[in-house]
This record gives structure tokens, C-alpha cells and sequence, in this order.
């Protein structure tokens, strides 16, 4: 069933073309990724999809009754309400329902009215949406529903604006960079959500195990042209490669062909005849077809870093609290030369605030950091770059020289730093408001690493990045001949790039753990149950001997799933970490993929059976 067509949709802005005649459909239960540079209008599109912004050609045409909800990167909630109100603004039946039914649970007295808000709850079967939409905020930290919408954090308001969509149970999400602002948890739990959920979506992520595990279609606007691909992320990857072997096997061919050609015409056949006047037509065909180059730019910095000394940094009883959120306690570590660390944990535990004291940015309560004297940080932050009114791209490389110091007495000009950051000779006088989000992101980048530091911090670089930027971005890290600090959410970039990690646990606890996200996530999810901090575990033990609404045989299988869920889970991970071979071939990534496929689906099977038997402890 096609639930949306964009039909040869173009956008310009003044001389400068986003994108021309795009035309692809979205049917029901598909789950599509959109993938292109960033500056090539993909969160225009999911604008203009969503009604925010028109065409200049073309129309989107969408299933009439059809609900669409959006979550863009710029929320639309209204500051004057609660957290619970927003939730419940929606014309959606049963969610009113509910919200009838949780203030009847807060007027005892009014038994009448308790009486007819439950009836309501039983014929519309709302129980198990109410346990899905609290379970919602759960996961998201949404637990203070009285908190005002202008008292919240710009991570709290996206996550309240991701919980309202899913809460609301519309036909089609778009989602533009779902999981930034959502820490590994909540963004594994949202994988797991979109998995099993019979949802479909449109969205714009860089976060690219979510689109390996959650998409089934990817399409990509790749040099003003579209190519949709029936497949995760794998699959894509595989088939660009294939397809772009062949384009340029193409080229290859029209250059021969071109040479031949040239020659015809140079001789200038004087006889116009008809057959001489369509072989000088198809000449430049052929002409422009030879001269096609693909746009891949990579970013290729030999800086002349400065030589790292024998001290690095070291923390040396480090404590540090904000009131009584405890964020280190006597914290003892010693940088070693060139260790590359990433720093991973829930919202709120401290890993920015551990950053800034390392740079010296906010003072430690007690103990000391000492900085070696040959160090020299390059800061990239969740801040992001200043701009001055007016200033354009090459002027803000300018401010930090003219030339950049490469290795073996070389350099380059700002204008040739920035070719190859990916910006045009054309781009780099544009007006630095004219950039997309993910555009700014990758100039902050570059005036960070022409600094030319030797101990290099990323906190969330991989945030509004597109994939191949990030590709790009990647392959520089890993001959990054200095140290090497990274906090991201950005799970595929973590294994790529880090040797080890800090895993923030809260209340002043880091766990140094040896190995990437994967491996610490295989270990986690290898320790027996009874270490496992999931609510699951602590309720099934404490309800099963109090409760009476189960017969003995599903009391035994109610035992017996978590054993299993455990196990499957493992299986789970175990696969996973197998994705992370280069040496896979295509057909091998297939199979790894079905059998990804068939365990993810044995455990959401399982799981809704304990959610089923649970639901009759209550």
C-alpha cells in the first residue's frame, strides 16, 4: 500500500541547485533511510515531505487519511506546557482516553466518573498502549511529567519530542538524526523499538549500526542522481561499490571511445550529411560522458605535529561534584603517548564536565591535573564554532593563518586546506549562514585540526555529520599520530577508532575498560543474569511468589524466558561483532544478516511473551 509519493520535486536557492527532479514512493512497513552530503538538501526534502517547505517543481502526494508526524532537528513544542500536557495534546482516541483515566486514579472521590473512564479503557483496549507510552518516557528519562517544556535541556526537548511521535501512532515517521541526544542506551532501545514495531519510517541518520539493524530500504542522492537500494546498510555499501565499478568502467570506455571520435572531428568532414551530423551529436555525448569525475574528495592532512613528550596529562586524586551530582572521586590516571580512549555513558554522568577539566576549561574540587609542556589540545566541542556576522568559509580558516606548516617543510594555503575539507573553491565565498548544519560541523572540524594539535578531543563530532564525511573523518583518526580522546554515541565510530574506553557508571565510578563499544557490550550482556542491573530480573523474582494470576506451567515459562532471552542475546552480540570483519565477503554478510534477522525475531518473541505473562503479575 503506497502511503506517499514525492513526484519530481527540485529546490534552488539563487544561482545555487539542491537538488533536481527527485521522485521516489514510501508503502507501508518500510523502513527507509535517506542518504546523501550534507549540502545537498536532505533535511529540505524531509521538509518539504512534511509540508514545512515548498517545491519549486513537483508535487508530494500522500494517501488521503494518512497521519504524518515529523521530527526535525528543530522541535516545535510549546514552552507553556508540561511535559505531560504535550504528551496528551494529540487527537489521538485512546490517549485521550488514558489521560481521562489518570485523572479519575487522582479523584478517588469520584467514583462515577473512575467508573466510566474504565469502561472507556476496556473498550478501546487501552491497557497495554498506557504500559507501552509510560514505558516510552521511561526509557527516554521523561520522568518528571509536572516539569514546564521551557525548564527543559535541548537533549531533554528532543527526546520529548521523539516520545510524542512515537507515543501518537501515526501512519509514517520522519525522523531527521533521531538519536542525537540519546545515550547508548536509549538509542539501542530505540533500535530495538523500530525492529519489532510494525512502524514505518523515512529518516535521515548518520548512526550506521541503526540503519544495518533498523532499515530494509536506503536511498541515496549521490551527484544529483537517486539510487534506491533494497537492503540494510551492508547491502548498500556492497552494491554502491558494484554500481560505481561499473560507472567507471563506462567512463573508461567513452575515453576510448572519445580519443577515436576526436580525431573524426578534427579532420571536419565537409560533407554535412545527415548521418555525419548525428555521429558530431553523439560526439559530444560521448564528450560528456568521458569527462565524468566523481566528486570524492578526501581529506589528506600530514600536519608537522609537534612532538609528544615524555609527560602527557595525569589526574592525581581528582574529585569533582555540582551540588550533589558526584562526577570523579580520587580519580588516578596517567595519558600513555598515542592511546586512543572513548568515553561512553548515560546523560548526566559527567563526561563533558570530565573534558573541560582536562583542558583546564572548570576547576577540580580537589587533587590536581597536571598537562605535560609539549601538549597541545585541539578542543573540538558540542558548542560548535562562533561565526561573525558575515564572515564566509575562508575567512574563518584565515584567522588561523594564511598557510598551514605540512610534514618535510611543505604547505598548503587556506583555499587548498579547504578543498580538501570538501569545500569548493565556489563554496568557500559563500557566506557562512548559507551552510547546512552538517556543513558548519565540518568547518568546526577543520579550524580544530589546522591548530595542529598533538592531543586531539572530540566530544560528539559524529553529531549532523553526513556518512561520508564521517568515513573521511574516520580514516584521518585512525593516522592520527597523536592522543586521542573521543566521547560519541556514535557506536560504528567508537569500534573503528578507540583502543579502550571510560565507561562513566555514575556517582563519581570509571570502569577503564579494555577493548571498543562491541566488546564491552558482549561483555555486559555475558555476565549472569543476577549482575544485570534490568528491571526484568528484579521483578520477576520479587512477583512470582506474591501473585497468584499464573497456572504452574506458565509460572515454569515465565523462568524459563529470561534464561533464554539471555542466551539469544548473546547469540545476538556475538553476530555483531562479526559485521566488524573487512575480510567478509558479500555473501557471507547476507548470511550473517538472515541469521541476525531470524535471532532478533526469536527475541522479540520471547520478550513479548514475558511483557504477555508479566502484565498478569501486576
Amino acid at each position: 500500500m503506497n502511503y506517499l509519493s514525492v513526484e519530481n520535486i527540485s529546490k534552488s536557492f539563487g544561482e545555487v541547485a539542491l537538488f533536481s527532479n527527485v521522485s521516489f514512493g514510501i508503502n507501508k512497513d518500510q523502513k527507509i533511510a535517506f542518504i546523501a552530503k550534507n549540502g545537498t538538501g536532505k533535511t529540505t526534502i524531509l521538509n518539504i515531505i512534511a509540508g514545512l517547505a515548498s517545491s519549486d517543481t513537483g508535487q508530494v502526494v500522500s494517501r488521503k487519511g494518512i497521519k504524518i508526524e515529523y521530527l526535525s532537528q528543530e522541535d516545535n513544542l510549546d514552552d507553556n506546557l508540561t511535559v505531560e500536557e504535550t504528551i496528551f495534546n494529540s487527537d489521538n482516541e485512546t490517549l485521550k482516553v488514558i489521560e481521562e483515566y489518570e485523572k479519575a486514579l487522582h479523584n478517588p472521590n469520584d467514583e462515577k466518573g473512575y467508573q466510566v473512564a474504565f469502561e472507556k479503557m476496556e473498550r478501546l483496549n487501552a491497557w497495554d498502549f498506557e504500559t507501552q507510552y509510560k514505558q516510552i518516557l521511561s526509557k527516554l528519562k521523561l520522568d518528571d511529567l509536572t516539569q514546564k517544556v521551557s525548564s527543559l535541556s535541548g537533549g531533554q526537548r528532543k527526546r520529548l519530542s521523539l516520545a510524542v511521535i512515537l507515543i501518537h501512532k501515526s501512519d509514517l515517521l520522519i525522523l531527521d538524526e533521531p538519536t542525537n541526544h540519546l545515550d547508548l542506551e536509549m538509542i539501542e532501545w530505540l533500535e530495538n523499538y523500530f525492529q519489532k514495531e510494525k512502524i514505518t519510517l523515512l529518516m535521515v541518520t548518520h548512526d550506521r549500526y541503526f540503519l544495518e539493524r533498523v532499515c530494509n530500504e536506503i536511498i541515496e542522492l549521490d551527484q544529483g542522481n537517486l539510487y534506491t537500494y533494497k537492503g540494510n546498510y551492508s547491502y548498500f555499501l556492497e552494491k554502491k561499490e558494484e554500481r560505481i565499478a561499473i560507472e567507471q568502467a563506462s567512463v573508461d570506455k567513452a575515453k576510448n571511445l572519445f580519443v577515436k571520435e576526436l580525431e573524426w572531428m578534427r579532420r571536419q568532414p565537409k560533407a554535412r550529411t545527415t548521418k555525419s551530423k548525428s555521429r558530431i551529436d553523439d560526439f559530444f555525448i560521448i564528450k560528456e560522458e568521458a569527462h565524468k569525475r566523481r566528486d570524492n574528495h578526501k581529506v589528506q592532512l600530514e600536519i608537522d605535529m609537534e612532538r609528544l613528550g615524555s609527560k602527557i596529562a595525569e589526574f592525581h586524586h581528582v574529585s569533582k561534584s555540582f551540588d550533589d551530582l558526584k562526577i570523579l572521586d580520587r580519580f588516578d590516571y596517567v595519558f600513555k603517548r598515542n592511546e586512543r580512549i572513548g568515553i561512553i555513558g548515560k546523560n548526566g554522568t559527567g563526561k563533558s564536565s570530565f573534558i573541560k577539566m582536562l583542558v583546564g576549561e572548570i576547576p577540580v574540587d580537589s587533587g590536581k591535573v597536571v598537562i605535560g609542556e609539549t601538549i597541545k589540545f585541539g578542543h573540538y566541542s558540542q558548542d560548535g564554532i562562533v561565526i561573525k556576522p558575515g564572515q564566509k568559509v575562508i575567512e574563518v580558516i584565515k584567522e588561523f593563518g594564511e598557510y598551514i606548516p605540512l610534514t618535510k617543510g611543505r604547505k598548503i594555503s587556506a583555499a587548498q586546506l579547504l578543498e580538501r575539507f570538501m569545500f569548493s573553491r565556489s563554496r568557500q565565498y559563500d557566506f557562512v549562514e548559507k551552510l547546512s548544519g552538517g556543513e558548519r560541523k565540518r568547518l568546526y572540524l577543520c579550524t580544530v585540526l589546522i591548530q595542529n594539535p598533538n592531543f586531539l578531543i572530540l566530544d560528539e563530532p559524529t553529531n549532523d555529520l553526513d556518512i561520508v564525511t564521517l568515513n573521511v573523518l574516520e580514516e584521518f583518526l585512525l593516522d592520527f599520530p597523536g592522543c586521542l580522546i573521543v566521547v560519541s554515541h556514535d557506536r560504528y565510530f567508537m569500534d573503528k577508532i578507540v583502543d579502550h574506553l571510560f565507561v562513566f557508571k555514575g556517582d563519581g565510578v570509571i570502569e577503564d575498560f579494555p577493548g571498543n563499544y562491541t566488546d564491552y557490550k558482549v561483555y555486559e550482556d555475558s555476565k549472569p543474569v543476577e549482575e544485570n542491573t534490568a528491571p526484568k530480573s528484579v521483578d520477576s523474582r520479587s512477583k512470582i511468589g506474591n501473585k497468584s494470576k499464573l497456572s504452574f506451567k506458565e509460572k515454569k515459562e515465565y523462568d524459563s524466558l529470561e534464561g533464554d532471552i539471555e542466551s539469544l542475546t548473546k547469540q545476538k552480540g556475538d553476530i555483531e561483532a562479526k559485521f566488524l570483519d573487512t575480510s567478509l565477503s558479500g555473501e557471507e554478510i547476507n548470511e550473517l544478516a538472515i541469521k541476525l534477522q531470524e535471532i532478533s525475531q526469536k527475541i522479540d518473541q520471547k520478550e513479548a511473551r514475558w511483557f504477555e505473562l508479566s502484565s498478569m503479575l501486576e
